[in-house]
């Protein structure tokens, strides 16, 4: 095992684990294997979900620090020199987005770095056990920053102690799939070219940076299931956003799915001109899968065709983009799918981890799909045929003003649950923490050309509502099964974006369109966003009614804690929460620095952590030996603006 000189661990609290060890309660009745957290979202379903009960709403005050280690890629340099920290403090601070979420299995966590180091920590101490740098160029560019979601593990049922019988799956930024040894970390000689696949083939013409994958692979039997990340709105003919199954011994590609139909047998084709099939390049799959073993499916996440913000050159629905798709993870056949957007004009992906729930409707349980949208929209879909549970009408939205373009007349609306975020932005939303914030924010309302929910991008400027952002983003959602409740956390954000025609044919973005793109967040000259507060919510949606059934404002912006009523604001949130069967919701995702604990019954808010950096990603927790961790990664990240590190933190009871 090589170590590596840049790991720094921080001293285990001495009395965090021995208060905890004393404790007693329902988890040690937990089978071992219950109690892992062993893929992205705690289960192939992606539930994040945990049934350990260590940690209570009656003791969760105590929980402190019990350990925390620095990764190393905060002192990585572009120039491929490693120093001091501070020393690169500037030096990825526009790219860097630590979103990882760890996994837990065979006794060692397991997590990645943005720069795509893979790391396995002792559980109990974060003592690391081995670590592995596939030698991303500190000097890549990439559109959507350093970003890593995380690993996937596989166990060989036949031979698990043999070299590579437990197999870490990870894809890279830079398009490769690696295979690597879960017990010493080593690349598994086995799999593709030495623990290598490339994924940068079959998928079109690639520039250098853009293609890659930032979310982990889905593991359903033998098969490693692997999407992809690119950066957006480039051109028109952008990399494929092609969905490939890999046999997980070999690395011999076993299918390969592509959102948008090429040929005319392919199912789709005929909805999409010749032309624009040819051509048009993403509505991939950037966000995380996630699987149904029982069922044989893996449910891929869609986003838009290329261009986000302008669909001259690919007329029609655009099917397949922008939808929940259920794959055959076998045969990569489609079973069945479900567009959540027509004809995107405002990047809403389909951008969290689709889930499977079970609500419990009409004096029945039934399984379902849950798909929680960047239009702020949540979709429940059967997962035998994807078909809505609950009736989704197609309503009328505006046309688009710029010539060229042909918006879809209709967009999909569920009646159940009820709108959970604002649908577009009034002139009454408009809102500024001092007179010259508000007058400045109403100037930029008056100057865009339109408003509205699904207001289609115009050469004037739109307002979105929600922003590109979202809505729901890849923090996705977590489902307490005993409750019945679905947890989400929501970012109110307007933007604005504007078309421009084109004045050279190969500059600029939108590259094979008549016009460029230009869009931004809606803030005031403070920096505070445009809109009125809460800009970010905590939720809980009572899935027996379809009603919420409470919401908090999440979280605050860091320098407004002395500003009348700005608890009450909250903050923009990148993550997502966790919930645990003794009835606490954790999430951090906030700007201000801080892990919370919430009453998932109530939405009260019953413990918080400070942490060493922003943490915008989604937390985990397992027990071992009688102790139960909440893990998170604080890295910060460069979208939000809290301050950024290489921090990954535990918590336990003291």
């Amino acid at each position: 095992m090589t170590r590596w000189s840049f790991f720094v661990i921080l001293p285990l609290l001495a009395s965090a684990v021995p208060a905890c060890r004393r404790g007693a309660d329902a988890s040690p009745g937990i089978p071992p294997a219950a109690r892992e957290w062993s893929t992205y979202g705690a289960d192939p379903a992606g539930t994040r979900y945990s049934p350990l009960t260590y940690i209570t709403r009656e003791n969760v005050t105590r929980l402190d620090v019990a350990w925390t280690v620095r990764t190393g890629d905060w002192s990585h340099k572009k120039d491929g020199t490693t120093g001091p920290a501070e020393s690169c403090a500037r030096c990825h601070q526009e790219e860097y987005k630590f979103e990882a979420t760890p996994i837990i299995a065979d006794a060692r966590l397991y997590l990645s770095t943005p720069f795509n180091r893979i790391v396995a920590l002792d559980p109990a101490t974060g003592a690391l056990l081995w670590r592995h740098d596939p030698g991303i160029d500190a000097q890549l560019e990439r559109n959507e920053g350093l970003v890593s979601r995380g690993v996937a593990y596989w166990e060989d049922g036949t031979r698990p102690s043999a070299r590579c019988g437990k197999r870490i799956l990870f894809g890279t930024i830079d398009a490769r799939l690696l295979a690597l040894d879960a017990v010493t970390g080593a690349p598994c000689p086995d799999f593709g070219d030495s623990g290598t696949v490339r994924l940068d083939h079959e998928v079109g013409r690639v520039q250098v940076g853009q293609y890659g994958v930032t979310s982990p692979p889905a593991v359903v039997g033998d098969v490693v299931v692997v999407g992809s990340s690119m950066g957006d709105n480039r051109r028109v003919d952008m990399e494929r956003g092609v969905v490939r199954g890999f046999d997980v011994r070999s690395g011999r590609r076993l299918w390969a799915w592509d959102p948008i139909p090429r040929a005319p047998t392919d199912p789709g084709f005929g909805e999409w001109t010749p032309e624009a099939a040819a051509k048009t390049g993403a509505a991939n799959a950037w966000a995380p899968l996630s699987a149904d073993p029982a069922r044989g499916l893996v449910f891929v996440p869609t986003g838009s065709a290329a261009p986000d913000f302008y669909g001259g050159e690919r007329p029609g629905s655009n099917v397949f983009a922008n939808s929940v798709v259920a794959l055959d993870a076998t045969t990569g056949r489609m079973a069945w799918h479900f567009q959540t957007v027509h004809h995107d004009l405002w990047d809403y992906d389909v951008a969290a981890q689709p889930s499977l729930v079970t609500v419990r409707w009409g004096g029945r349980e039934r399984p379902a799909v849950v798909a929680a949208t960047k239009s702020g929209f949540l979709f429940f879909l059967d997962p035998d045929n994807g078909a809505p549970l609950f009736p989704v009408e197609e309503r009328s939205v505006p046309p688009s003003t710029v010539p060229g373009e042909r918006a879809s007349p209709t967009q999909p609306w569920p009646t159940l649950p009820p709108p959970l975020h604002p649908m577009g932005m009034t002139e009454a939303d408009i809102w500024g923490a001092t007179p010259r914030d508000l007058e400045a924010c109403r100037q930029l309302f008056a100057s865009m050309g339109s408003s509205g929910f699904f207001a289609p991008p115009s050469l004037d400027g739109t307002v979105m509502y929600p922003g590109y952002g979202g809505g729901f983003n890849w923090g996705g959602v977590a489902f307490d099964r005993e409750r019945r409740l679905l947890i989400v956390n929501q970012l109110r954000l307007p933007a604005w974006v504007r078309l421009t025609p084109r004045t050279d044919p190969e500059r600029g973005n939108q590259v094979g369109t008549p016009y460029t793109m230009t869009r931004a967040i809606m803030v005031a000259p403070s920096g505070m966003p445009c809109v009125k507060p809460p800009w970010g919510v905590l939720m809980a949606i009572d899935l027996a009614t379809m009603e919420r059934k409470w919401e908090v404002p999440l979280g605050y912006m860091p320098g407004t804690e002395n500003q009348p009523g700005a608890e009450t604001w909250g903050s923009p949130t990148i993550g997502g929460p966790m919930v645990t069967a003794s009835g606490l919701v954790f999430i951090a995702a906030t700007a201000d620095q801080h892990l919370r604990a919430f009453d998932v019954e109530t939405g009260r808010e019953l413990w918080r952590g400070r942490l060493p950096a922003g943490a915008m990603a989604t937390p985990m927790t397992y027990a071992v030996d009688g102790v139960q961790y909440v893990v998170i990664a604080a890295g910060g990240h460069s979208s939000l603006g809290a301050p950024l590190g290489d921090h990954v933190v535990a918590f336990a009871l003291r």
